[in-house]
Protein backbone atom coordinates (compact mmCIF):
# COMPACT_ATOMS: atom_id res chain seq x y z
CA UNK A 1 0.00 0.00 0.00
CA UNK A 2 1.57 3.61 -0.62
CA UNK A 3 2.44 5.42 1.98
CA UNK A 4 0.04 7.80 3.99
CA UNK A 5 -0.10 11.61 2.61
CA UNK A 6 -0.84 14.75 4.84
CA UNK A 7 -3.51 16.94 3.22
CA UNK A 8 -4.92 20.16 4.02
CA UNK A 9 -8.33 20.19 3.19
CA UNK A 10 -9.19 24.19 3.05
CA UNK A 11 -12.92 25.35 3.16
CA UNK A 12 -14.98 28.14 3.93
CA UNK A 13 -17.85 25.74 5.80
CA UNK A 14 -18.47 22.08 7.17
CA UNK A 15 -21.22 20.28 9.27
CA UNK A 16 -21.49 20.99 12.23
CA UNK A 17 -19.93 24.05 12.62
CA UNK A 18 -21.56 26.06 10.01
CA UNK A 19 -23.53 25.33 7.05
CA UNK A 20 -25.09 27.32 3.88
CA UNK A 21 -25.48 24.77 1.73
CA UNK A 22 -24.19 21.03 0.82
CA UNK A 23 -20.81 22.04 0.85
CA UNK A 24 -20.83 21.48 4.29
CA UNK A 25 -21.87 18.58 4.17
CA UNK A 26 -19.60 17.14 1.45
CA UNK A 27 -16.61 18.41 3.71
CA UNK A 28 -17.77 16.35 6.70
CA UNK A 29 -18.07 13.49 4.84
CA UNK A 30 -15.30 13.19 2.76
CA UNK A 31 -12.43 14.37 4.99
CA UNK A 32 -13.76 11.73 7.72
CA UNK A 33 -14.09 8.64 4.31
CA UNK A 34 -10.22 9.88 3.56
CA UNK A 35 -9.05 9.73 7.64
CA UNK A 36 -10.48 6.16 7.29
CA UNK A 37 -8.46 4.75 4.44
CA UNK A 38 -5.32 5.78 6.79
CA UNK A 39 -4.20 9.68 5.99
CA UNK A 40 -3.60 12.50 7.48
CA UNK A 41 -6.20 15.26 6.46
CA UNK A 42 -6.67 18.30 8.77
CA UNK A 43 -9.24 20.82 7.99
CA UNK A 44 -8.86 24.61 7.68
CA UNK A 45 -11.81 27.17 7.99
CA UNK A 46 -13.21 30.58 9.71
CA UNK A 47 -14.28 30.65 12.95
CA UNK A 48 -17.87 32.54 12.54
CA UNK A 49 -19.78 34.24 14.71
CA UNK A 50 -22.20 30.93 15.10
CA UNK A 51 -19.32 28.66 16.36
CA UNK A 52 -18.99 28.26 19.74
CA UNK A 53 -15.67 27.70 21.60
CA UNK A 54 -17.12 25.98 24.76
CA UNK A 55 -19.67 24.17 22.53
CA UNK A 56 -16.56 22.81 20.15
CA UNK A 57 -13.94 22.35 22.98
CA UNK A 58 -12.11 25.42 20.82
CA UNK A 59 -8.29 25.36 22.34
CA UNK A 60 -6.18 28.33 22.04
CA UNK A 61 -2.36 27.58 20.17
CA UNK A 62 0.18 29.28 21.47
CA UNK A 63 2.12 28.74 18.29
CA UNK A 64 -0.75 29.80 16.60
CA UNK A 65 -1.33 33.00 18.23
CA UNK A 66 -0.96 36.73 17.21
CA UNK A 67 0.03 35.09 13.70
CA UNK A 68 1.05 38.45 11.35
CA UNK A 69 -0.94 37.96 7.99
CA UNK A 70 -0.51 40.24 4.90
CA UNK A 71 -3.35 42.15 4.30
CA UNK A 72 -3.18 44.26 1.12
CA UNK A 73 -0.37 46.64 2.10
CA UNK A 74 -0.79 45.74 6.06
CA UNK A 75 -0.78 43.21 8.20
CA UNK A 76 -2.96 42.06 10.26
CA UNK A 77 -2.89 39.86 14.23
CA UNK A 78 -4.57 36.64 13.42
CA UNK A 79 -5.32 34.17 16.10
CA UNK A 80 -5.99 30.67 15.14
CA UNK A 81 -7.56 27.99 17.45
CA UNK A 82 -7.99 24.18 16.97
CA UNK A 83 -10.01 21.29 17.97
CA UNK A 84 -10.56 18.05 17.18
CA UNK A 85 -13.90 16.79 14.64
CA UNK A 86 -16.33 15.72 17.69
CA UNK A 87 -15.63 12.11 18.11
CA UNK A 88 -12.75 11.24 15.73
CA UNK A 89 -8.81 12.18 15.47
CA UNK A 90 -9.24 14.96 12.75
CA UNK A 91 -7.86 18.44 13.68
CA UNK A 92 -9.48 21.02 12.83
CA UNK A 93 -7.48 24.70 12.80
CA UNK A 94 -10.31 27.95 12.84
CA UNK A 95 -9.62 31.23 11.89
CA UNK A 96 -10.44 33.59 14.10
CA UNK A 97 -10.48 37.35 13.44
CA UNK A 98 -13.96 38.53 14.50
CA UNK A 99 -13.69 41.95 12.38
CA UNK A 100 -14.18 39.61 9.29
CA UNK A 101 -15.10 36.33 10.96
CA UNK A 102 -17.18 37.48 14.03
CA UNK A 103 -20.19 38.60 12.49
CA UNK A 104 -24.01 36.60 11.61
CA UNK A 105 -24.01 34.79 7.83
CA UNK A 106 -21.26 33.45 6.19
CA UNK A 107 -20.97 35.18 3.12
CA UNK A 108 -24.52 37.23 3.02
CA UNK A 109 -25.19 40.08 5.51
CA UNK A 110 -28.86 38.50 7.13
CA UNK A 111 -29.84 42.06 7.86
CA UNK A 112 -29.80 43.07 4.04
CA UNK A 113 -29.69 39.92 1.79
CA UNK A 114 -26.67 40.87 -0.04
CA UNK A 115 -23.13 39.72 -0.10
CA UNK A 116 -20.56 41.40 2.86
CA UNK A 117 -19.06 44.29 0.95
CA UNK A 118 -15.54 43.00 2.02
CA UNK A 119 -15.76 39.45 1.34
CA UNK A 120 -12.37 40.29 -1.42
CA UNK A 121 -11.01 40.81 1.88
CA UNK A 122 -12.05 37.99 4.31
CA UNK A 123 -11.42 35.25 1.93
CA UNK A 124 -7.78 36.61 0.88
CA UNK A 125 -6.79 36.85 4.75
CA UNK A 126 -8.49 33.02 4.99
CA UNK A 127 -6.14 32.08 2.75
CA UNK A 128 -3.37 33.77 3.67
CA UNK A 129 -3.80 32.46 7.17
CA UNK A 130 -3.72 29.27 6.14
CA UNK A 131 -0.32 29.22 4.80
CA UNK A 132 0.54 31.32 7.90
CA UNK A 133 -0.36 28.44 10.19
CA UNK A 134 1.34 25.84 8.18
CA UNK A 135 4.63 27.46 8.34
CA UNK A 136 4.28 27.84 12.29
CA UNK A 137 3.65 24.85 12.59
CA UNK A 138 6.13 23.68 10.11
CA UNK A 139 3.89 21.01 9.10
CA UNK A 140 3.85 20.88 5.02
CA UNK A 141 1.14 18.90 3.30
CA UNK A 142 1.79 17.13 0.15
CA UNK A 143 -1.63 18.19 -1.29
CA UNK A 144 -3.63 21.54 -0.37
CA UNK A 145 -7.71 20.16 -1.14
CA UNK A 146 -9.54 23.50 -2.15
CA UNK A 147 -13.25 24.15 -2.64
CA UNK A 148 -14.90 26.56 -4.48
CA UNK A 149 -13.65 30.38 -4.67
CA UNK A 150 -13.21 31.14 -1.24
CA UNK A 151 -10.17 29.66 -0.81
CA UNK A 152 -9.32 29.64 -4.82
CA UNK A 153 -6.59 31.96 -3.80
CA UNK A 154 -4.28 29.22 -2.84
CA UNK A 155 -3.01 27.90 -5.56
CA UNK A 156 -1.59 30.63 -7.05
CA UNK A 157 -0.51 32.01 -3.77
CA UNK A 158 1.41 28.76 -3.40
CA UNK A 159 3.44 29.06 -6.78
CA UNK A 160 3.81 32.44 -7.05
CA UNK A 161 4.29 33.68 -3.65
CA UNK A 162 4.80 30.97 -0.69
CA UNK A 163 5.78 27.98 -2.59
CA UNK A 164 8.49 29.21 -4.70
CA UNK A 165 11.07 27.58 -2.76
CA UNK A 166 11.49 26.20 0.58
CA UNK A 167 9.50 23.30 2.24
CA UNK A 168 6.40 24.35 0.07
CA UNK A 169 7.57 24.14 -2.92
CA UNK A 170 6.27 20.32 -3.56
CA UNK A 171 2.92 20.89 -2.23
CA UNK A 172 0.68 20.82 -5.29
CA UNK A 173 -3.09 21.70 -4.96
CA UNK A 174 -6.17 20.42 -5.74
CA UNK A 175 -9.37 22.60 -6.32
CA UNK A 176 -13.19 21.61 -6.26
CA UNK A 177 -15.85 23.49 -7.45
CA UNK A 178 -19.53 22.23 -6.46
CA UNK A 179 -21.10 24.73 -8.71
CA UNK A 180 -19.31 27.15 -11.31
CA UNK A 181 -22.26 29.94 -10.97
CA UNK A 182 -19.74 31.04 -8.44
CA UNK A 183 -17.27 32.50 -9.02
CA UNK A 184 -15.65 35.02 -6.24
CA UNK A 185 -15.82 37.90 -8.87
CA UNK A 186 -14.71 41.36 -7.10
CA UNK A 187 -13.97 45.13 -8.29
CA UNK A 188 -10.69 45.31 -9.77
CA UNK A 189 -9.81 47.42 -6.65
CA UNK A 190 -10.44 44.93 -4.26
CA UNK A 191 -7.19 42.90 -5.96
CA UNK A 192 -4.81 44.85 -3.55
CA UNK A 193 -5.68 42.09 -1.03
CA UNK A 194 -4.92 39.45 -2.68
CA UNK A 195 -1.14 39.37 -2.62
CA UNK A 196 -0.55 38.13 -6.04
CA UNK A 197 1.71 39.75 -8.65
CA UNK A 198 0.28 42.45 -10.80
CA UNK A 199 -0.10 40.84 -13.67
CA UNK A 200 -3.00 38.75 -12.24
CA UNK A 201 -5.23 41.52 -12.83
CA UNK A 202 -3.98 42.80 -16.23
CA UNK A 203 -6.46 42.63 -19.06
CA UNK A 204 -5.11 39.14 -20.04
CA UNK A 205 -4.41 37.96 -16.34
CA UNK A 206 -5.36 34.89 -14.27
CA UNK A 207 -7.36 37.01 -12.32
CA UNK A 208 -8.62 39.20 -14.73
CA UNK A 209 -12.35 38.75 -15.80
CA UNK A 210 -14.35 41.12 -17.68
CA UNK A 211 -12.94 44.23 -15.81
CA UNK A 212 -12.99 42.90 -12.60
CA UNK A 213 -11.32 40.15 -10.63
CA UNK A 214 -12.05 36.71 -10.29
CA UNK A 215 -10.83 34.46 -7.36
CA UNK A 216 -12.31 31.25 -9.02
CA UNK A 217 -11.06 32.19 -12.05
CA UNK A 218 -7.69 32.61 -10.22
CA UNK A 219 -7.31 29.59 -8.64
CA UNK A 220 -8.73 27.44 -12.53
CA UNK A 221 -5.68 28.74 -13.75
CA UNK A 222 -2.68 27.18 -11.25
CA UNK A 223 -4.67 24.49 -9.18
CA UNK A 224 -2.36 21.46 -10.47
CA UNK A 225 -5.41 19.47 -10.61
CA UNK A 226 -9.14 20.51 -10.96
CA UNK A 227 -12.61 18.44 -9.97
CA UNK A 228 -15.86 18.82 -9.69
CA UNK A 229 -18.71 16.74 -8.37
CA UNK A 230 -20.39 14.68 -11.16
CA UNK A 231 -18.69 13.33 -14.60
CA UNK A 232 -21.46 14.91 -16.79
CA UNK A 233 -21.59 18.23 -14.84
CA UNK A 234 -17.62 18.40 -15.36
CA UNK A 235 -18.40 17.41 -19.28
CA UNK A 236 -21.43 20.10 -19.59
CA UNK A 237 -19.10 22.50 -17.91
CA UNK A 238 -16.71 22.56 -21.02
CA UNK A 239 -19.62 22.82 -23.32
CA UNK A 240 -22.52 24.97 -22.33
CA UNK A 241 -21.59 28.13 -21.45
CA UNK A 242 -24.58 28.54 -18.77
CA UNK A 243 -23.68 25.50 -16.99
CA UNK A 244 -19.66 26.39 -17.37
CA UNK A 245 -20.55 30.10 -16.42
CA UNK A 246 -18.02 31.81 -18.76
CA UNK A 247 -15.35 29.22 -17.21
CA UNK A 248 -16.15 26.93 -19.88
CA UNK A 249 -12.91 27.79 -22.12
CA UNK A 250 -9.93 27.83 -19.03
CA UNK A 251 -11.70 23.94 -18.27
CA UNK A 252 -11.35 23.07 -21.83
CA UNK A 253 -7.62 24.31 -22.04
CA UNK A 254 -7.05 22.43 -18.57
CA UNK A 255 -9.52 18.86 -19.81
CA UNK A 256 -5.81 16.70 -18.66
CA UNK A 257 -6.46 18.12 -15.28
CA UNK A 258 -10.11 18.58 -15.21
CA UNK A 259 -12.01 15.15 -13.61
CA UNK A 260 -15.83 14.73 -12.74
CA UNK A 261 -16.49 12.88 -9.47
CA UNK A 262 -19.64 12.24 -7.85
CA UNK A 263 -20.41 13.19 -3.83
CA UNK A 264 -21.01 10.51 -2.09
CA UNK A 265 -24.24 9.98 0.95
CA UNK A 266 -23.69 9.55 4.10
CA UNK A 267 -25.72 6.71 5.29
CA UNK A 268 -25.31 7.42 8.86
CA UNK A 269 -27.82 9.80 8.43
CA UNK A 270 -29.54 8.93 5.43
CA UNK A 271 -30.60 5.42 5.50
CA UNK A 272 -34.33 4.06 6.33
CA UNK A 273 -33.24 1.17 8.19
CA UNK A 274 -31.73 3.43 11.11
CA UNK A 275 -33.04 6.69 10.66
CA UNK A 276 -33.83 8.63 13.90
CA UNK A 277 -35.89 11.28 12.22
CA UNK A 278 -38.90 8.70 10.41
CA UNK A 279 -41.54 6.73 12.66
CA UNK A 280 -40.89 3.51 11.18
CA UNK A 281 -37.32 2.18 10.12
CA UNK A 282 -37.32 -0.24 6.83
CA UNK A 283 -34.83 -1.96 4.41
CA UNK A 284 -35.36 -3.52 1.37
CA UNK A 285 -36.48 -6.32 2.74
CA UNK A 286 -39.39 -5.06 4.75
CA UNK A 287 -40.47 -2.72 2.29
CA UNK A 288 -44.32 -3.45 3.68
CA UNK A 289 -43.39 -0.85 6.25
CA UNK A 290 -42.52 2.60 4.17
CA UNK A 291 -46.49 2.26 4.26
CA UNK A 292 -46.59 3.45 7.86
CA UNK A 293 -43.80 6.58 6.86
CA UNK A 294 -46.64 7.29 3.75
CA UNK A 295 -49.56 7.34 6.48
CA UNK A 296 -47.74 9.49 9.08
CA UNK A 297 -47.01 12.07 6.14
CA UNK A 298 -50.27 11.82 4.40
CA UNK A 299 -51.82 13.11 8.43
CA UNK A 300 -49.06 15.92 8.34
CA UNK A 301 -50.78 17.00 5.21
CA UNK A 302 -53.83 16.61 6.12
CA UNK A 303 -54.89 14.20 3.17
CA UNK A 304 -56.47 10.66 3.33
CA UNK A 305 -54.86 7.83 3.40
CA UNK A 306 -55.35 5.69 0.19
CA UNK A 307 -51.91 3.52 -0.45
CA UNK A 308 -52.92 2.98 -4.26
CA UNK A 309 -52.55 6.71 -4.81
CA UNK A 310 -49.17 7.51 -5.04
CA UNK A 311 -47.23 10.11 -3.25
CA UNK A 312 -44.78 12.59 -4.97
CA UNK A 313 -42.13 15.04 -3.21
CA UNK A 314 -39.45 17.64 -4.15
CA UNK A 315 -37.24 18.96 -1.46
CA UNK A 316 -35.41 22.08 -2.83
CA UNK A 317 -34.41 25.58 -3.01
CA UNK A 318 -37.36 26.88 -5.04
CA UNK A 319 -35.58 29.03 -7.63
CA UNK A 320 -34.87 28.58 -11.43
CA UNK A 321 -32.38 26.05 -11.57
CA UNK A 322 -33.92 23.89 -9.68
CA UNK A 323 -36.72 23.47 -12.84
CA UNK A 324 -39.52 25.39 -11.07
CA UNK A 325 -40.46 27.24 -14.25
CA UNK A 326 -41.36 24.33 -15.96
CA UNK A 327 -43.24 22.44 -12.75
CA UNK A 328 -44.75 25.28 -12.52
CA UNK A 329 -46.11 25.43 -15.95
CA UNK A 330 -46.88 21.60 -15.82
CA UNK A 331 -48.28 21.55 -12.12
CA UNK A 332 -52.21 22.14 -13.16
CA UNK A 333 -51.75 19.42 -15.96
CA UNK A 334 -50.10 17.21 -12.55
CA UNK A 335 -52.41 17.87 -10.27
CA UNK A 336 -55.56 16.59 -12.22
CA UNK A 337 -53.78 12.88 -11.96
CA UNK A 338 -55.23 10.74 -9.60
CA UNK A 339 -51.60 11.69 -7.13
CA UNK A 340 -50.51 13.59 -4.13
CA UNK A 341 -47.70 15.72 -3.99
CA UNK A 342 -45.61 17.70 -0.81
CA UNK A 343 -43.48 20.59 -1.70
CA UNK A 344 -40.62 21.27 0.84
CA UNK A 345 -37.99 24.58 0.00
CA UNK A 346 -37.58 28.03 0.19
CA UNK A 347 -36.59 30.38 -2.33
CA UNK A 348 -37.82 32.89 -4.68
CA UNK A 349 -40.95 34.88 -3.37
CA UNK A 350 -42.59 34.97 -6.89
CA UNK A 351 -42.24 30.78 -6.98
CA UNK A 352 -43.66 30.49 -3.17
CA UNK A 353 -46.54 32.83 -3.86
CA UNK A 354 -47.32 30.49 -7.18
CA UNK A 355 -46.68 27.16 -5.57
CA UNK A 356 -49.01 28.67 -2.40
CA UNK A 357 -52.07 29.63 -4.75
CA UNK A 358 -52.13 26.10 -6.15
CA UNK A 359 -52.16 24.90 -3.17
CA UNK A 360 -55.58 26.64 -2.70
CA UNK A 361 -56.66 25.71 -5.84
CA UNK A 362 -55.89 21.82 -5.27
CA UNK A 363 -56.07 21.37 -1.33
CA UNK A 364 -56.74 17.33 -1.30
CA UNK A 365 -53.83 17.27 -3.92
CA UNK A 366 -51.11 19.69 -3.06
CA UNK A 367 -49.17 20.54 0.56
CA UNK A 368 -46.63 23.45 0.25
CA UNK A 369 -44.27 23.88 3.35
CA UNK A 370 -42.50 27.11 2.37
CA UNK A 371 -38.92 27.42 5.26
CA UNK A 372 -36.96 24.50 5.62
CA UNK A 373 -37.34 21.17 8.16
CA UNK A 374 -34.75 18.51 8.22
CA UNK A 375 -37.34 16.05 10.11
CA UNK A 376 -39.94 16.84 7.18
CA UNK A 377 -37.10 16.57 4.74
CA UNK A 378 -36.15 12.45 6.02
CA UNK A 379 -40.25 12.15 6.68
CA UNK A 380 -40.73 13.21 2.82
CA UNK A 381 -37.85 10.90 1.52
CA UNK A 382 -39.36 8.12 3.76
CA UNK A 383 -43.04 8.23 3.24
CA UNK A 384 -43.17 9.33 -0.80
CA UNK A 385 -43.31 7.08 -3.20
CA UNK A 386 -41.94 9.46 -6.21
CA UNK A 387 -39.31 12.03 -5.74
CA UNK A 388 -39.43 15.00 -8.63
CA UNK A 389 -35.70 16.71 -9.58
CA UNK A 390 -36.68 18.77 -13.18
CA UNK A 391 -33.71 20.54 -12.50
CA UNK A 392 -32.35 23.13 -15.27
CA UNK A 393 -29.16 22.45 -14.49
CA UNK A 394 -27.30 19.88 -11.62
CA UNK A 395 -24.01 19.78 -10.19
CA UNK A 396 -24.26 16.41 -9.09
CA UNK A 397 -27.96 16.39 -6.70
CA UNK A 398 -27.93 14.24 -3.41
CA UNK A 399 -31.57 13.93 -2.70
CA UNK A 400 -31.94 11.70 -5.93
CA UNK A 401 -29.51 9.94 -3.71
CA UNK A 402 -31.28 9.60 -0.69
CA UNK A 403 -34.54 8.72 -2.44
CA UNK A 404 -32.88 5.79 -3.90
CA UNK A 405 -31.92 4.65 -0.71
CA UNK A 406 -35.41 4.71 0.93
CA UNK A 407 -36.80 3.38 -2.30
CA UNK A 408 -39.02 6.36 -3.33
CA UNK A 409 -38.35 6.34 -6.98
CA UNK A 410 -36.67 9.33 -8.58
CA UNK A 411 -38.22 11.09 -11.57
CA UNK A 412 -34.87 13.24 -12.87
CA UNK A 413 -33.96 15.71 -15.56
CA UNK A 414 -31.40 14.07 -17.62
CA UNK A 415 -28.47 17.18 -16.28
CA UNK A 416 -25.45 16.27 -14.33
CA UNK A 417 -25.12 14.35 -11.52
CA UNK A 418 -28.96 13.62 -12.07
CA UNK A 419 -27.75 11.43 -15.72
CA UNK A 420 -24.80 9.76 -13.83
CA UNK A 421 -26.89 8.31 -11.07
CA UNK A 422 -30.41 7.61 -12.03
CA UNK A 423 -31.08 5.26 -15.14
CA UNK A 424 -34.19 5.73 -17.07
CA UNK A 425 -36.07 1.73 -16.59
CA UNK A 426 -38.03 2.28 -19.47
CA UNK A 427 -34.35 2.59 -21.53
CA UNK A 428 -32.80 -0.43 -19.26
CA UNK A 429 -35.33 -2.45 -17.45
CA UNK A 430 -32.92 -4.85 -16.04
CA UNK A 431 -30.37 -2.34 -14.13
CA UNK A 432 -33.29 0.75 -14.17
CA UNK A 433 -33.68 2.88 -10.76
CA UNK A 434 -35.99 5.81 -11.72
CA UNK A 435 -37.33 7.58 -14.77
CA UNK A 436 -35.20 10.35 -16.88
CA UNK A 437 -36.61 13.27 -19.39
CA UNK A 438 -33.95 14.62 -21.61
CA UNK A 439 -35.44 17.74 -22.83
CA UNK A 440 -36.13 21.09 -20.71
CA UNK A 441 -40.01 21.26 -21.51
CA UNK A 442 -43.08 21.18 -19.12
CA UNK A 443 -44.58 18.89 -21.80
CA UNK A 444 -41.97 16.43 -21.52
CA UNK A 445 -41.72 16.49 -17.59
CA UNK A 446 -45.33 15.69 -17.66
CA UNK A 447 -45.46 12.84 -20.18
CA UNK A 448 -42.47 11.51 -17.71
CA UNK A 449 -44.67 11.78 -14.88
CA UNK A 450 -47.29 9.71 -16.66
CA UNK A 451 -44.57 7.15 -16.96
CA UNK A 452 -43.86 6.72 -13.38
CA UNK A 453 -47.83 6.75 -12.55
CA UNK A 454 -48.54 3.84 -15.23
CA UNK A 455 -45.49 1.71 -13.62
CA UNK A 456 -46.66 2.60 -10.17
CA UNK A 457 -50.29 0.60 -11.01
CA UNK A 458 -47.78 -2.29 -11.99
CA UNK A 459 -47.05 -3.36 -7.91
CA UNK A 460 -45.10 -6.79 -8.75
CA UNK A 461 -42.78 -4.56 -11.15
CA UNK A 462 -42.90 -1.26 -8.77
CA UNK A 463 -41.52 -3.32 -6.26
CA UNK A 464 -38.54 -5.34 -7.86
CA UNK A 465 -37.84 -1.42 -9.02
CA UNK A 466 -37.97 -0.32 -5.24
CA UNK A 467 -35.68 -2.96 -4.12
CA UNK A 468 -33.01 -1.84 -6.78
CA UNK A 469 -32.80 1.01 -5.90
CA UNK A 470 -32.43 0.49 -2.20
CA UNK A 471 -29.07 -1.44 -3.46
CA UNK A 472 -27.47 1.19 -4.87
CA UNK A 473 -24.29 2.14 -3.05
CA UNK A 474 -23.43 6.21 -3.40
CA UNK A 475 -21.38 5.58 -0.13
CA UNK A 476 -18.36 8.12 0.37
CA UNK A 477 -15.86 5.28 0.19
CA UNK A 478 -16.23 5.27 -3.40
CA UNK A 479 -15.76 8.70 -3.72
CA UNK A 480 -12.71 8.97 -1.23
CA UNK A 481 -10.70 6.44 -3.16
CA UNK A 482 -10.74 8.36 -6.29
CA UNK A 483 -10.01 11.60 -4.37
CA UNK A 484 -6.91 9.39 -2.96
CA UNK A 485 -5.79 8.33 -6.45
CA UNK A 486 -5.80 11.92 -7.59
CA UNK A 487 -3.52 12.97 -4.35
CA UNK A 488 -1.11 10.39 -5.10
CA UNK A 489 -0.61 11.15 -8.52
CA UNK A 490 0.39 14.53 -7.31
CA UNK A 491 2.60 13.64 -4.44
CA UNK A 492 4.19 11.24 -7.40
CA UNK A 493 4.87 15.47 -9.36
CA UNK A 494 7.75 16.91 -9.43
Amino acid sequence: MASPLNILFAVSEAVPYAKTGGLADVAFSLTHAIKEYGHEIRMILPKYGMIRDRQYTLRDVIRLRDLEVPLGDQKVLVNVKSAFYPGSKIQVYFVDYPPYFGRPGLYVDPKTGKDYEDNAERFALFCHTAFAVLERLHWYPDVIHCNDWQTALIPPLLKEVYGKEGPLAKTKTLLTVHNFAYQGVFPKEKFRYTGLPAHFAEEDGAAAYYGKISYLKAGLEYADVITTVSPTYARQAQEDPEIGAGMQEILRRRAQDFYGILNGVDYSTWDPSSDKEIPVNYTFRSIDRKMENKKFLLEFCNMPFEPEIPFVGTISRLVVQKGFDILLEALPVILEKDLRYIILGVGDKEIEKKLKSLQQRFPEKLFVHIGFDERLAHLIEAGCDLFLMPSRYEPCGLNQLYSLRYGTIPIVRGTGGLLDTVVDVDENPQKGTGFVFKKYDAKELVQTVERALKWYQDRASWRKLVVRAMKQDFSWKNSAKEYIRLYQQLAKMK
